[in-house]
């Protein structure tokens, strides 16, 4: 089953600037939004592992943010 959605001329730019030649829409949403939660990690990772993790998400973030400005 599908859906539609309706998206902005820039939304549209920035996640087929996201898209790779291999990928439908479908999978480029999924790569991008499917990220799952830091919180599935709890109890799992070291206080030194999980902050390392925190600081390398952030990081990522950051410079997401900047590719897509």
């Amino acid at each position: 089953m599908s859906k539609s959605i309706r998206l902005s001329e820039e939304a549209y730019d920035r996640l087929a600037a996201h898209k790779r030649e291999d990928e439908t829409f479908s999978d480029v949403v999924l790569r991008l939004a499917g990220e799952r939660s830091l919180l599935e990690l709890a109890g799992v990772l070291s206080d030194d592992e999980a902050d390392a993790l925190r600081e390398a998400v952030e990081e990522r973030r950051e410079r997401r943010a900047v590719e897509l400005d």
